[in-house]
């Protein structure tokens, strides 16, 4: 049963929820990409509409990678890396393409793939990144950066706080101990006391 996010529940819930998203999703790219900026990833939002400037795009490291890669059709790094500068930039219609083509060429790096999952998100495909999470999650069923955007694109991207809820607790039980299952824990926090915020005021007696 798919749990609808109502104006009251989304409105608790982010109050303490909204910084988190913004990293988590971009926490794959930080984790990764030695061109990544963490201040940038740490600023992006859970959705595509930011209403902030996006990150100026380095121009001379895009065509010094854009001629590595048309040298060699082979070079899989050289596209990750554009791939990773356009999404960094926030222009995630450019960067799409060079992580389809870095995953064409090793279709079995889950990190590649849940890049490609979370720039569709960001271009408002949610079922297109659930779709690419699902293939990043057959290479590696426990990949917990892909399982913590699962939760976060379940939850924003389709209003189901059951599937986001079991996502995240994955996460938990997967890695105990790590930064992604801190976030999964406050997010599930938040999502217990957006619950807890409904019953209270569809309790009788309660304040309007």
């Amino acid at each position: 049963m798919v749990v609808r996010l109502d104006s009251v529940a989304l409105g608790i819930a982010g109050v303490c929820f909204g910084l988190i998203v913004g990293w988590a999703l971009g926490s794959q790219q930080s984790a990764r990409s030695p061109q990544a900026r963490p201040e940038a990833v740490a600023q992006q939002a859970p959705s595509p509409a930011s209403g902030s400037a996006p990150p100026l795009l380095d121009q001379d490291r895009v065509q010094s990678l854009q001629s590595v890669a048309e040298r060699d059709p082979a070079n899989i790094d050289a596209r990750v890396q554009l791939g990773n500068l356009y999404y960094d930039a926030e222009r995630y219609e450019q960067a799409v393409p060079w992580y389809e083509a870095a995953l064409t060429l090793n279709t079995k790096d889950a990190n590649v793939s849940t890049d490609l999952g979370v720039a569709y998100y960001q271009m408002n495909q949610p079922d297109r990144a659930l779709e690419q999470f699902a293939h990043s999650l057959s290479v590696d069923p426990g990949h917990v950066k892909t399982l913590l955007n699962v939760g976060i694109v379940k939850a924003f991207g389709k209003q189901d706080l059951e599937g986001a809820t079991a996502a995240w607790r994955q996460v938990v039980d997967l890695a105990p101990g790590s930064q992604e299952a801190q976030i999964a824990r406050r997010a599930l926090e938040s999502i217990a006391a957006a619950h807890q915020g409904l019953g209270a005021a569809s309790s009788p007696g309660s304040a309007r």
